[in-house]
């Protein structure tokens, strides 16, 4: 005899009838994700299937970063504005809308890219009180496709440098944005909390700015994966600048996959298989492996050992000169362009700062020293002092970049290379302090970064491993011929199959 076919009180019933329907709602409700490993691709999956709800996404990254604040990751947390955006995109899909790329994944924003409503402060006091009136066209490209922005991520103050030791801004009780792995030590830069973020799985995807190595240095050391593209691939506009020769905004993930997701919703094109290892040829040269620490060349040497296992063709590789002529380059373009493409940004946007007030408010010693040594009264480093910019500049564009250019164009032709691969950071984070933002330092971890950031050519950033002594992330870098942006991540694509993800911090 059934429960029911007895008389019982109204009361009890009731409570009865409550707890089936409370069952029956759980079990229809998606079960919460585990971000710990959830990639952006498979959350898109999930999101596009109703396993899955963009609000239970949104809420456990949000819940994830008020856990983390201690590493400074984020300059806005837009709690109120993602919550929105990602109940509406749950109800597009409710009512049988078309399931979009992005299927409303949050995204994290640096905050020198501009997104309309929220500041963009590039990481500098002077700009804290400007907010854009539209999206700049890169996140104009991932909001059309479905994301929701998450907020927008610090960064090493105006990009100008690659450990995050920013003083402006911070969540926690350090100064800096700290390394996912371990608080104690840089995370990199200057897309710096984007790093930190992915690493500590703040949010599965995110969106960064490259000059010199921005997106490839915070993955190296957090355990992520980038892509800096060849120049002119994705739009410049609505981004605080450096350098128009040499600036890109670059997407940054969990993941190759959510790396190669982000390409082509930001440039098109269709979905990528992972490229067959025994047809790929990779080129080491020499330069690339020089100053490693132990951890860094212990986890660079296991990785080419199993790629070699794996089919990959290694082919040692001599580029003459190709530290000469980049030295040629990276300053006079960098310090030189700063001056003229801010004070044109600045007006463009109509922030109502000029590049005076702008350099005044610096907070970061390296960045006040850098802008006031060199950026605003137009000169470099010499030996002896400072020489004027203008004609070291001319050179660098005129001779020593089409130089090494070519040295690359003949480097990969000549040894049918599909790119070349070398440790992304010559060493393990650095001990969080101001030290770390030294101009020694600051060569040091730009080594093998800033070369193909001169030459224009895109590289991929995936982890290789944790070092043994450290326990912190090693990054791998591939970089190839101008243009083969979808055949590197392609090789990226297998090359992570063969190395895997690494595990998130404990």
């Amino acid at each position: 005899m059934s429960f029911f076919s007895r008389p019982v009180p109204l009361a009890v019933a009731l409570l009865c009838l409550g707890a089936i329907g409370a069952s029956a709602q759980a079990q229809t409700q998606p079960a919460a994700p585990d971000i710990a490993k959830l990639t952006a691709s498979e959350a898109v999956q999930q999101l596009c299937a109703g396993t899955l709800t963009s609000e239970q996404l949104v809420t456990a990254y949000i819940a994830q970063a008020k856990a983390r604040a201690n590493l400074n990751a984020l300059i806005v947390l837009d709690e109120a504005g993602a919550l929105k955006a990602a109940r509406a995109a749950d109800a597009s899909r409710k009512r049988g809308g078309a399931c979009k790329p992005l299927a409303g994944l949050p995204v994290l924003i640096k905050d020198n890219i501009q997104v309309k409503g929220l500041p963009a402060t590039a990481g500098t006091p002077a700009l804290k009180g400007f907010v854009p009136a539209a999206d700049a066209p890169v996140v104009a490209r991932l909001r059309a496709a479905g994301a929701v922005v998450l907020g927008k991520s610090n960064m090493h103050e105006l990009a100008f440098g690659v450990t995050g030791w920013n003083p402006a801004f911070k969540t926690g009780p350090d100064v800096g944005v700290r390394n996912a792995y371990d608080a104690s030590r840089i995370a990199g830069g200057s897309s710096s909390g984007n790093g930190a973020a992915l690493g500590a799985r703040m949010a599965p995807a995110a969106l960064g700015t490259d000059t010199g190595g921005s997106v490839r240095i915070p993955c190296a050391f957090n355990g992520c994966a980038s892509l800096r593209p060849t120049m002119g691939r994705y739009s410049q506009q609505g981004i605080a600048p450096i350098s128009h020769t040499r600036d890109t905004a670059g997407p940054m993930a969990q993941s190759m996959a959510d790396v190669a997701l982000l390409d082509r919703v930001i440039a098109g094109g269709a979905a990528l298989k992972p490229a067959d290892l025994k047809r790929v040829r990779l080129g080491v040269v020499p330069a690339f492996y020089e100053n490693l620490d132990a951890d860094t060349r212990a986890a660079t040497d296991a990785a080419l050992a199993r790629l070699r296992a794996a089919g990959v063709t290694l082919v040692d590789v001599d580029m003459p000169k190709l530290m000469e002529l980049n030295g040629a380059i990276g300053f006079p373009l960098a310090l030189y362009e700063a001056h003229d493409d801010m004070v044109a940004y600045l007006a463009k946007y109509r922030t109502g700062v000029g590049i005076a007030q702008l350099a005044a408010g610096i907070a970061s010693p390296d960045v006040k020293g850098t802008f006031d040594a060199f950026v605003i009264p137009r000169k470099l480093p010499a030996p002896n002092g400072v020489v004027d910019a203008k004609p070291v500049y001319d050179n660098a564009m005129r001779v020593a970049r089409p130089a090494l250019q070519k040295l690359y164009r003949d480097t990969f032709a000549g040894n049918k290379l599909d790119a070349l691969v070398f440790p992304t950071v010559p060493r393990v984070a650095l001990v969080a302090a101001p030290e770390a933002s030294s101009p020694e330092n600051f060569g040091a971890l730009i080594q093998n970064t800033d070369p193909g950031s001169n030459a224009g050519i895109p590289g991929v950033q995936l982890p290789s491993g944790l070092g043994a002594t450290s326990g912190l992330p090693v990054g791998l870098e591939l970089d190839g011929p101008a243009g083969s942006d979808r055949r590197l991540l392609a090789v990226g694509l297998a090359i992570e199959g063969v190395l895997g993800r690494l595990p998130a911090p404990k």
